[in-house]
């Protein structure tokens, strides 16, 4: 393990929110790029690419991903960003347009250099104090709580607050963390010295090489490929988004994939792909709102590639719902 390197966990913020006027039109899409600029540059990120659909709007960000829906914003930050200083400044935002917070959604994995992290991340403890500050009071249904797992290097860490108790019909999500990348494999994620590309382009190439683009085919790509190394992605299919972000450094090599649950797609399989580009050392997975048959499914595939369960954790939050965390571990390398 490296001393100190290119934090590649993320921070990942998800906001919910509502109307009393029945014609939500575009809703929170109606932001205007320079608003949004203003939150990223709090964060301390920046949008590097863009794409959008009659669904939502995806950005990709110099650290990670966001995500705009009329009703919904997803945000993820990696390195030393300061997620949560975007909450209150989306909240007042939303207000302008006529929407409230109704439910919010914090989650992370272990930071490889926790002692790298700025407030309010330099510790969950920190954390969840910094969002009770900075939440509505009508969320009253919360709940703040580490995931274990046999891996002792690898928790899940979930705070969640509602107006009301989680729904069985809300999509879920998958959360993909990947550490000790298979060293040939990472090496596609650097660039060439003077290559003559930009990101973007740079970007595409990397996703037909290392087989991205056949996660699910059926997504639109908004690709970036950062300089010398690193690569990101989002996915957009209908509704539903899809997100690839990479730290190809030897030490402290990370990759994650993300998506939103679909009864039409195979989530298990494409968790197995996007497994399999990167052959990790590590793999964790937590599901958000998923039933026990794909929490199985998806354990079934990620084994199916070489990998060894060892730890299967749950907890339930009343805002968020059931929360499956598995780890895994390569057999060649146990």
């Amino acid at each position: 393990m490296a001393v100190s390197g290119f934090e590649g966990f993320e921070k990942r913020l998800e906001l919910q929110f509502f109307t009393h006027n029945p014609v939500i039109g575009i809703g929170l899409r109606e932001l205007d790029f320079q608003s949004l600029e203003q939150v990223l540059h709090q964060v301390q990120c920046t949008v590097v690419s863009a794409l959008g659909n009659r669904h939502f709007d995806s950005y990709v960000l110099s650290e990670s991903s966001l995500f705009v829906y009329p009703t919904k914003i997803i945000i993820k930050t990696c390195g030393t960003t300061q997620l949560l200083k975007s909450v209150q400044p989306f909240i007042n935002h939303a207000r302008t347009l006529n929407l409230e917070l109704f439910t919010l959604r914090y989650t992370r994995g272990s930071f490889i250099f926790p002692e790298a992290q700025p407030h309010p991340h330099t510790s969950f403890h920190e954390e969840v104090m910094f969002l009770e500050d900075n939440i509505p009071q009508n969320l009253c249904y919360k709940k703040a709580s580490v995931v274990p797992s046999k891996l002792t290097s690898h928790s899940w860490h979930v705070f969640s607050a509602g107006a009301v108790e989680y729904s069985d019909n809300a999509p879920y999500t998958v959360e993909v963390c990947m550490t000790n990348l298979d060293q040939t494999l990472a090496q596609k994620f650097f660039r060439h010295p003077n290559d003559r590309k930009n990101g973007d382009s740079a970007g595409r190439e990397m996703t037909g090489k290392t087989g991205i683009n056949r996660i699910n085919p059926n997504a639109q790509i908004c690709d970036f490929a950062f300089d010398p190394c690193g690569y990101s992605m989002n996915g957009l299919d209908g509704d539903r988004y899809s997100t690839i972000h990479v730290t190809p450094e030897d030490g402290f090599s990370y990759a994650s994939f993300e998506c939103l649950g679909s009864d039409h797609i195979d989530m298990a399989e494409m968790v197995k792909k996007a497994v399999k580009v990167f052959g990790p050392g590590t793999v964790s997975v937590a599901t958000t709102g998923a039933g026990d048959d794909m929490c199985k499914r998806i354990k079934a595939a990620v084994e199916d590639v070489g990998m060894k369960c060892r730890s299967w954790s749950t907890d339930v939050a009343p805002a968020a719902g059931k929360v499956v965390f598995q780890t895994f571990t390569s057999r060649r390398r146990t």
